[in-house]
């Protein structure tokens, strides 16, 4: 069968990819055809579009790209209808691909959403859409179900997708002593800095991480690059003082991290999954005007980071916004750092949150249910 993927993130590369790896087990006529990235590449099939040419972060980028993005559309648009698959598969992403689910529909394309949107905390209006065009629905929270089912619809839990990849990881995990020495990094713990993989999330936290970094030479900081993001992005925003950067190895650098500072994201849950104690932090343009904005009257959820979600409690503390400050992070970092109670505590919320998450096996469920639906 012939497969249409679009992803248009970095999270929607990996999941894309693992979904990819196992739609050829279970379908070995597959033919791929997608946006996405190196992984999603890696798999095989023809990428159309990388997913670096799409991310757009924030109100004020996506107002300032908007004929980018509406290219982008057009051009996606046009594709799918000369590719003519028998399936589109919609990976989070839900500006775009919300719009493309309305497009395929209406061209009589069988539409199959991966990774749902995150409705539940905002855009709630967006359920009409899911309704109206997207076929079978995938989600890979457990809390999802049950809201949407209240909705109306139901839904395909398959589990979550990460715990695929780091069990993965874990099967050629390189040891720590290999780790260190390919990086040129000391013995002292490790402090992971992942501020995030696009451009301006990185702007927007990675100068306060280092900022708390220069108060504990005790620990080693070291910054997850993505090779997405232009080296001058960190260069200049690191120089005056020496934190070491490496590229694709995130996994690698939480395998062996003591501690970690997190943009929120998927990483929050990657990190904890790993076990590492975190603080989550995110800011984007706007400061106190756009936080009261979507504090009030758009965001429906307590929290950000996905494993308070999941837990329905603050198990990790979060500086958004005008609460990302210098002193915020410094102190709550003192603590993940030192304080061994309050790094215990965060491990059985972790502990709890991996029992929610069940078992590994996510992208072999979601393919199969995908091929026997397609098939029937």
């Amino acid at each position: 069968m012939k497969y249409y993927l679009i992803a248009g993130e970095a999270s929607g590369d990996l999941h894309g990819s693992n979904l990819m790896s196992e739609l050829k087990l279970a379908d070995p006529e597959a033919q791929f055809r997608y946006f996405g990235g190196d992984l999603m590449k890696n798999q095989g099939g023809t990428l159309v579009k990388h997913y670096r040419e799409m991310a757009f972060m924030g109100i004020v980028n996506v107002v300032l790209n908007l004929k980018t993005i509406g290219r982008n559309m057009k051009f996606c648009q046009k594709d799918l209808l000369k590719f003519q698959p028998d399936v589109v598969i919609l990976i989070d992403y839900p500006g775009f691909n919300l719009r493309m689910a309305e497009f395929a529909k209406r061209h009589d394309f069988r539409v199959f959403y991966y990774i749902s949107p995150k409705v539940w905390a905002w855009k709630e209006y967006r359920i009409k859409k899911i309704k109206a065009f997207v076929d079978e629905l995938f989600t890979i929270l457990p809390f999802e179900t049950e809201y949407f089912k209240k909705h109306g619809i139901d839904v395909n839990y398959v589990g979550n997708p990460l715990l695929d990849s780091v069990a993965s990881f874990r099967k050629n995990a390189l040891p720590k002593e290999e780790f260190l020495a390919n990086n040129n990094l000391d013995e002292r713990p490790i402090v992971a800095l992942l501020s995030g993989s696009r451009k301006q999330e990185i702007k927007n936290t990675l100068p306060i991480m280092k900022k708390a970094a220069a108060c504990y030479p005790e620990f080693q900081f070291v910054v997850a690059g993505v090779s997405t993001v232009d080296k001058k992005t960190y260069g200049k925003i690191l120089s005056g003082f020496p934190i070491p950067l490496i590229y694709n190895q995130t996994y690698d650098l939480l395998n062996n991290a003591h501690s970690a500072l997190v943009a929120s994201g998927t990483a929050t849950l990657e990190t904890a999954v790993f076990g590492v104690p975190q603080t989550v932090l995110y800011r984007v343009e706007g400061g106190r005007v756009v936080q009261f904005i979507m504090k009030n009257f758009f965001l429906k959820v307590k929290w950000a980071s996905l494993p308070n979600l999941i837990l329905n409690k603050e198990a990790l503390k979060e500086f958004i916004q005008v609460d990302l400050t210098f002193k915020n992070v410094r102190d709550e970092l003192h603590r993940i750092l030192y304080e061994q109670d309050y790094r215990d505590k965060i491990t059985v919320d972790y502990n709890r949150l991996m029992e929610i998450l069940g078992e590994p096996g996510t992208s072999k469920r979601a393919a199969k249910i995908m091929t026997e639906l397609l098939k029937a």
